[in-house]
């Protein structure tokens, strides 16, 4: 099993400083990728714990990118519904050039219906865009020539195409990730409701003459319990989860620091242990 932590780009910890500071100390812990959060435009109401202060994700993983060397760096999840589609293939190649093809796209259809009324997009066709963006997204990433709208260009460079892991939950996001994704990224708590999701999403695959899927469970372990936390990552093992992203709201860099240590020191060896 692979883990990942997220990385505050909100709030008073996505200061440049610290952000540095914590992709460094997760990548010389051995921490296998880093995920940033997508919000444009936060209602005052709703600002509890960052201030309403969001950072780019698609500009934070550059950013990171060029601090870093061998982590991955991941999306969770870019709402592809506020962003038009050929800005966010550029951006997505250009992220996965620079960074030497660390990128993992999670991608979603978002659920803030502030932010779709901000950026003037109708929520009930969040769906139907984020299916439309990710078609595109594959027909960029599969030849250097792409039309669209009746209009030939040329999609360069272009790297080799990010994994892509299908945010959200219901059958909808299932589906999604069959048809466009690598693999699937769910809120993972409880391994008992989790299990026939995952049952339904290798089906699906299977169904589409598909190799097994990812499962990229984004949680929060009991650090201050290690062993506890190493019977939930082996429990969500257990029904399918490939790779764990650990969220918490640490305090400064130092606190990230010793979450990365503590997994790398604790909890993937009980896990290899077990």
């Amino acid at each position: 099993m692979q883990f990942g932590l997220y990385v505050r780009n909100m709030g008073p910890q996505s200061t440049r400083a610290t952000l540095l500071e914590c992709a460094r100390a997760a990548e010389q812990a051995g921490i296998d990728h880093l995920w940033v959060a997508d919000h444009v435009a936060i209602p005052p109401d709703q600002a509890e714990g960052s201030g309403g202060r969001y950072l780019d994700p698609l500009a934070t993983l550059a950013f990171l990118a060029a601090a870093t060397t061998r982590i991955g760096l991941g999306s969770g999840v870019l709402v592809l519904p506020y962003r038009p589609p050929l800005a966010t293939a550029k951006w997505v190649a250009t992220i996965q050039e620079l960074s030497g093809g660390r990128m993992l796209l999670g991608a979603g259809a978002g659920w803030m219906e502030s932010e779709f009324r901000v950026v003037g997009v109708a929520r009930e066709q969040r769906g139907a865009i984020t299916d439309r963006t990710l078609e595109f997204l594959h027909r960029c990433f599969a030849a250097d020539e792409v039309e669209e709208a009746g209009q030939r260009f040329l999609f360069l460079p272009r790297p080799q195409r990010p994994p892509i892991y299908v945010g959200g939950s219901g059958r909808a996001a299932l589906r999604r990730a069959a048809r466009f994704g690598e693999g699937w990224m769910p809120n993972a708590s409880d391994p008992a409701k989790l299990e026939p999701a995952i049952r339904e999403l290798r089906e699906l695959f299977a169904t589409a003459a598909r190799r097994e899927p990812e499962v990229v469970a984004l949680t929060s372990l009991p650090l201050d319990q290690p062993e506890k936390a190493v019977d939930r990552a082996r429990a969500l093992a257990a029904v399918g989860v490939t790779a764990l992203v650990h969220a918490s709201r640490y305090g400064d860099d130092a606190a990230f620091a010793r979450n990365a240590q503590t997994i790398a020191e604790r909890i993937r060896p009980g896990l290899e242990q077990a």
